[in-house]
């Protein structure tokens, strides 16, 4: 055998322990969202979107990497943060080849997902924003809440104290927008970390089109129930480090603020705790924001763009499954027609046995067959057994 095909035979044993990995933890829906932070489903899907744009052609030389393995090597980083070496290990793979793979994969994913799960938002898409923040937050005429998130990275080569925060630390900013329900609708990734959060804005596309008002904001409208003050503009809610624009409204200052200005900071702060929400949503989901990022500033950019695609994807994915896939009763109908209860009447019944330690009389277990909440369950079975009791004392 020659040198040529001992390679290429090592380079296959190395390709399929990595894939075998994958194939095992398949076999375990709970080990693989674990290891992945996504179902199986969602893994095959996503590969489906990406698997295209990741493909390497095979050469004389050396066999391609599959997708399947180089999403899951990306997926992997994502997930834990791990050292480039760490991971090289477990796909028996080149340290190098990991630095690559992460970052080309990322690339791809947010290419691939962006224009469906992070489109620019129309003015149709402010207008649905608004309306929800109305209902779910009750602040009126909001498009979004945005706030700065600083994600932790190796101090760069020559790079002075461009990316040294008010931390001690060194870091990029994660400037994001998100809606009433945790999605990311704006993201400008990549700033530098000594920049505050009103300087992070006023450098980026998204704050110079607030400040041109090219955003397609809706016109002012009226607020309900104060038609007497007129036309409102559509605003954005921040905290105190984002500067007060007719378009962006910012908290009241000072620790004793009195009536009225009291009233409007508690609704403020409520509806901006959303973007707070969701920057705790996307460490937890994604574990590379809670380590210190090993990479270059524009490997770690484009990592932290691929999650916030992904943290919207995975939002909208399980929505979508939800509405799709019937409801429980209906898979159970023929199941609870048949015993004439459900789950809840059981686990009432078998709580009153255990308490009384005998069964149930006749009437209590007719009315669990006949009721319809556990509520009534509770208060007819325990009605019956009083009144036996009563009824036993009055015999003797």
């Amino acid at each position: 055998m020659d040198n040529t095909t001992c390679g290429q035979s090592n380079h296959e044993s190395k390709a399929e322990v990595g894939h075998r990995l994958v194939l095992e933890l398949r076999l375990d829906s709970d080990l693989f969202q674990q290891y992945f932070r996504l179902s199986r489903e969602l893994f095959d899907e996503l590969l489906a979107r990406v698997g295209p744009s990741i493909s390497k052609l095979d050469t004389r030389f050396r066999r391609a990497i599959g997708p399947a393995q180089r999403l899951a090597i990306c997926l992997r980083y994502l997930a834990t943060g791990d050292s480039f070496r760490t991971i090289a290990f477990s796909y028996r793979v080149g340290h190098c080849t990991v630095c690559r793979v992460v970052r080309e994969v990322a690339a791809a994913i947010w290419q691939v997902l962006v224009s469906e799960f992070l489109p620019a938002p129309s003015r149709e898409d402010w207008l649905s924003v608004a309306e929800g923040f109305r209902e779910r937050w009750n602040f009126p005429n909001c498009v979004g809440s945005i706030d700065g998130k600083h994600v932790i990275i190796q101090a760069p080569d020559n790079s002075g104290s461009l990316y040294f925060n008010y931390k001690g630390t060194y870091s990029i900013i994660l400037l994001a927008v998100v809606d009433s329900n945790y999605l990311f609708r704006v993201v400008d990734a990549g700033g530098y970390g000594r920049t505050s959060d009103g300087g992070t804005l006023y450098n980026s596309t998204f704050g110079e089109g607030l400040r041109d008002g090219t955003l397609d904001l809706p016109e002012d409208a009226t607020i309900r129930g104060a038609e007497q003050r007129g036309r409102m503009p559509f605003v954005f809610v921040g905290d105190e480090a984002f500067p007060l624009r007719w378009n962006l409204m910012r908290p009241f200052p000072g620790p004793y603020v009195p009536g009225e200005k009291r009233i409007f900071n508690s609704r403020l702060s409520r509806a901006r705790l959303v973007v707070e929400c969701a920057f705790g949503i996307l460490s937890s989901q994604w574990r590379m924001y809670r380590r210190v990022i090993g990479a270059s500033p524009a490997t770690a950019e484009v990592c932290v763009r691929a999650t916030c695609v992904l943290h919207n994807y995975l939002r909208v994915m399980t929505l979508r499954r939800k509405e799709t896939s019937p409801p429980r009763g209906v898979q159970d109908g023929s199941k609870q027609r048949h015993t004439g209860g459900t789950e809840s009447e059981s686990s009432v019944c078998l709580l009153l046995q255990s308490r009384r330690g005998c069964p149930l009389a006749a009437p209590a277990m007719t009315s669990l067959h006949n009721c319809g909440t556990p509520q009534t369950v509770l208060l007819r079975a325990t009605h019956s057994s009083f009144k036996g009791k009563n009824s036993s004392v009055a015999q003797a």
